[in-house]
């Protein structure tokens, strides 16, 4: 996921492409440094040269010239290209004057090498172009998923954490599924969720919630509170775009709200807002929290009231671990979804130290993603988090306090 203790690093080569692999194509064509994109395109320059001299001259090779401003277009920028266009013209000139006249193959040969090296440092100049402009956007997205999805610290909030956030749209880097932990003077909270719906709306609506949770849950005592706040963002939200004129007057979010009480070291407060409710994972085994159902934000009219919270029992051992869809709706190639309870008590039980966060978060994404064969068909999000060293809470500053 991207790259932290939540750790986005060495989580978030999946799900990927775009300006990644702009990178990385970079990297390939370069060695202790040194970019080495020259050297293709000079081996076939030399090889088309060699052999053409060992050839009769009824077989003539150095016409194929034309291919290495090709070659050079692909892979060097765009003066290298010029460069190696003007070298095969001249190559092609003295190569094609030193065998006799009648072996010569002539002035049609030497209008498409003309040609084909201009063509290919057109096309050089577009592909650099669009290399450009696949970075810049890169940066841009990768700055909005910081802005939505924040970095979070080693201990944020006494809480060891791991989480992966892989997007169903490789090119989008950043979806409808959104996550947080705000440390305040009331205790931790903990948010997870997911926005009906997919595309910059999805985002938006996202960014909203989780702006609203972070001053929330830093300032309000109770958590019926803060899952109040958040409907009530979500349906302001929803006023809002259509105001704009825009269709996504319906959207909805799936969530999940937890409260870490500095006065009991070994409970989670829990609320579910159309959510599947986490799971308790220990070397012991696995287990799922059991809390009241509630309507996904947004739509409380259907069922007018307070939501409820339940205080749930939470060993100092156990991790929990939260999800969207896109884990528990994976599905293999006959259909069946993943079956991700099974999976993990099955690996707790096997190695015990799956149950801490990283490695349960590293399990649950590679599971994930054998049991769709890579093909996500919707943003996902996993996140593991459990007391860190016997914490409780965190003070009014944002600072974990024993």
């Amino acid at each position: 996921m991207s790259r932290q203790r939540t750790r986005h690093g060495p989580f978030d080569r999946y799900g990927r492409a775009g300006r990644g692999d702009v990178v990385r194509r970079q990297e390939l064509l370069r060695i202790r440094g040194r970019s080495v994109a020259w050297v293709p395109p000079l081996l076939l320059l030399v090889a088309i040269l060699v052999g053409d001299w060992n050839t009769t001259g009824d077989f003539r090779m150095i016409s194929w010239i034309v291919l290495v401003p090709g070659i050079a277009a692909a892979l060097c920028g765009v003066w290298g290209t010029a460069v190696f266009a003007l070298l095969s013209l001249v190559v092609y000139v003295l190569a094609d004057g030193a065998w006799p006249h009648e072996y010569q193959a002539g002035l049609a040969d030497f209008v498409l090498v003309a040609i084909g090296g201009t063509l290919a440092v057109l096309a050089c100049v577009v592909r650099v172009r669009d290399e450009h402009r696949a970075l810049h956007m890169g940066d841009v997205t990768d700055t909005i998923r910081r802005t939505v999805l924040r970095p979070l610290p080693p201990g944020w909030g006494g809480l060891d954490h791991a989480g992966v956030y892989l997007t169903a749209d490789a090119h989008a880097r950043v979806g409808g599924d959104f996550y947080d932990i705000q440390p305040g003077p009331h205790g931790t909270r903990v948010l997870l969720g997911d926005v009906q719906g997919k595309g910059l709306g999805a985002v938006e609506a996202a960014a909203a919630l989780l702006g609203t949770f972070r001053e929330a849950a830093y300032h309000e005592a109770d958590l019926v509170t803060v899952a109040e706040r958040l409907e009530t963002r979500m349906l302001r939200h929803r006023r809002h775009t259509v105001a704009l004129g825009r269709s996504d007057g319906d959207r909805f979010a799936t969530a999940v709200l937890l409260g870490f009480p500095d006065d009991d070291a070994e409970a989670v407060d829990l609320m579910l807002f159309g959510h599947e409710a986490p799971l308790a994972v220990e070397p012991g085994g696995v287990r799922r929290l059991a809390a009241p159902p509630g309507l996904p934000l947004g739509m409380r009219e259907l069922a007018p009231g307070r939501p409820r919270v339940r205080r749930v029992p939470v060993a100092a051992g156990e991790t929990l671990l939260l999800v969207t869809d896109g884990v528990t709706e994976a599905r293999d190639g006959t259909g069946a979804f993943y079956p991700l309870a099974d999976a993990v008590a099955r690996a707790v039980a096997r190695d015990p130290g799956v149950a801490e966060p990283a490695r349960l978060a590293a399990f649950v994404r590679d599971g994930t993603l054998r049991h769709c064969g890579g093909h996500l068909a919707d943003d996902t999000t996993i996140f593991a988090l459990h007391r860190h060293g016997g914490r409780r809470g965190a003070s009014g500053d944002g600072r974990s306090r024993a």
